[in-house]
C-alpha cells in the first residue's frame, strides 16, 4: 500500500533559514562518529545528505574526511549550506534537487543521510530509487531528535503552546492528523532496507531564550512567512512563555539524539 505524503514546497522553509540554522538542534560529533563506526565508512566513501538544509549532516560526514553532496530544493538553504562549509574549509557538494529528483545518474553511494527531513518526501518511493544509488554494503541513516519526558523540558511544552496559537498546522502533521501515516521505522522495515539498527546519545544542552526564539521560528507552522505581521507578538509571547523557565536568561534541554541505520538484508 502506497504511504501518502505531503504536497511538495521547494521553498517552505526558506523564511527560517537564519532561525534555523541558530536555533535547531545539531547532532552531536560522536552520533556521526557512530553511525561511520557501524557501517566501517572509510575515508573518501561518499555520502549522500538528502533533503540537506543548511547542511548540518553534510559538513558532520565531510569533517570526517567523507565525500559529502547535500542534497536540497531549497535555494536558500543550499546558500547556507555552502556558506557554512566554505567556513570550515570543507570541500563539501551541494546541489538543488529533491527526493522527487533521485537517479543513479546522482552518483553511488556508501551512505544516505536524511535529518528531519525523510517525512517531507514519498517515504517508499524514495527508499526504492535509493536502492539503486546504494552501494551493496551501504545503508540508509534516518537521523532524529526528541526531548525526553522531564522536568528541564517544560518549557518545550510551553513553546509549542505558543505555535499552535499563532501558526498552522504543517502540511505534515494535517497528513498525519487526518490519515493513518505509519512511523518511519516501519517504512524502513517494508523497503528494500529492512535491517535496521538504531544508535543513540543522550545530552543535556542550555540555550539562550532568543535562540529558543530562533527555534519557534524554525518550524514550517511558525516561520516568519506564515507569521507574517504577528511575528512580534509571537516573539513576545514566546519570550513570556520561557519566563518562568528560565534562569539567567537561559533554559536547559535534555536531548535524545538518534540515528534508524537501515541496511538491505
Amino acid at each position: 500500500m502506497a504511504t501518502p505524503f505531503a504536497p511538495f514546497k521547494a521553498d517552505r522553509f526558506s523564511s527560517t533559514v537564519p532561525h534555523y540554522i541558530e536555533g535547531r538542534l545539531n547532532y552531536p560529533p560522536r552520533l556521526i562518529e557512530q553511525v561511520a563506526a557501524a557501517l566501517d565508512l572509510k575515508p573518501g566513501d561518499n555520502v549522500l545528505d538528502l533533503g540537506c538544509g543548511p547542511g548540518f549532516l553534510a559538513v558532520a560526514f565531510a569533517r570526517l574526511g567523507y565525500q559529502a553532496l547535500g542534497l536540497d530544493p531549497d535555494k536558500a538553504m543550499l546558500e547556507a549550506a555552502r556558506k557554512l562549509a566554505a567556513r570550515e574549509g570543507l570541500n563539501c557538494a551541494f546541489g538543488e534537487g529533491s527526493s522527487f529528483d533521485l537517479s543513479p545518474s546522482i552518483g553511488r553511494f556508501k551512505l544516505a543521510v536524511m535529518g528531519r527531513s525523510f517525512h517531507w518526501m514519498d517515504r517508499q518511493a524514495t527508499l526504492l530509487a535509493l536502492d539503486g544509488m546504494i552501494d551493496r554494503d551501504g545503508a540508509v541513516a534516518l537521523f532524529d531528535d526528541r526531548h525526553i519526558d522531564c522536568v528541564e523540558n517544560s518549557w518545550d511544552g510551553a513553546i509549542n503552546g505558543v505555535r499552535e496559537r499563532f501558526g498552522t498546522r504543517s502540511d505534515w502533521k494535517l497528513l498525519r492528523d487526518t490519515l493513518k501515516v505509519e512511523p518511519h521505522a516501519i517504512v524502513l522495515l517494508a523497503s528494500p532496507f529492512s535491517r535496521v539498527d538504531v544508535v543513540g546519545v543522550l545530552e543535556r544542552r542550555s540555550l539562550t531564550i532568543e535562540r529558543a526564539i530562533d527555534r519557534a521560528l524554525s518550524y514550517s507552522g511558525s516561520s516568519p512567512a506564515i507569521l507574517g505581521d504577528r511575528r512580534s507578538a509571537f516573539e513576545e509571547a514566546v519570550r513570556e512563555a520561557l519566563s518562568p523557565y528560565a534562569k539567567d536568561g537561559r533554559v536547559t534541554e535534555v536531548v535524545e539524539f538518534t540515528a534508524r541505520v537501515a541496511r538491505r538484508p
